[in-house]
């Protein structure tokens, strides 16, 4: 029953052998799938990859949207932060990484000598991440919650090389309404 926290789930129709007469049945098996915290444990169960941006500017929008995954979510959380003052433990599902970005360490666009401007620690880590993990065949095997929180630039040049280089649906960016970028 959905309205207690169930999915049903149909696997799809699996040959069954009959038992004596060698006829080939079908049969539509239904499997019920709670999603709880002992359902999220086991290690069949279907988790969904999250992919999280953030940067200084969106801090509390990041701890709410964490603090609502599920226990069982698996993926990254990218955060670009103007120096190591700003780390702190963020608590995130355990299958979950988080990696830290710190501007002052880094260097602008390779050959200037420049610091590293805003958004642009986070733009290179995602862009990369992104095209070496993500998965963009468009199966349901394949499903990415995508979540891009922080300032418009490094948020737009992300959402650009995951729509136009990677193919991925722009409704199914998740980005803050006032850029414009999606309607997710």
């Amino acid at each position: 029953d959905p309205s207690e926290g169930s999915v049903r789930q149909y696997v799809g129709k699996a040959p069954l052998m009959g038992a004596y007469t060698g006829r080939i049945m079908t049969a539509l098996t239904e499997h019920t799938v709670a999603h709880d915290a002992i359902a999220c444990k086991a290690s069949r169960h279907a988790r969904v990859q999250q992919l999280i941006t953030a940067d200084e500017t969106s801090m509390i929008d990041l701890e709410t949207l964490v603090a609502t995954l599920p226990i069982c979510s698996t993926g990254r959380v990218f955060i670009e932060v103007p120096d190591a003052s700003w780390v702190f433990d963020l608590r995130v599902p355990a299958r979950m990484v988080v990696t830290w970005l710190d501007r002052s360490q880094r260097t602008g666009d390779p050959g200037t000598g420049r610091a590293c401007t805003p958004g642009l620690a986070l733009t290179r880590a995602v862009t990369a991440w992104a095209d070496e993990m993500l998965c963009t065949d468009g199966t349901a095997a394949c499903a990415t919650r995508i979540h891009l929180l922080g300032g418009y630039l490094g948020t737009a040049d992300i959402f650009d090389h995951l729509t136009e280089k990677l193919g991925i649906d722009g409704a199914a960016v998740h980005t803050p309404e006032r850029f414009g970028l999606a309607t997710a």
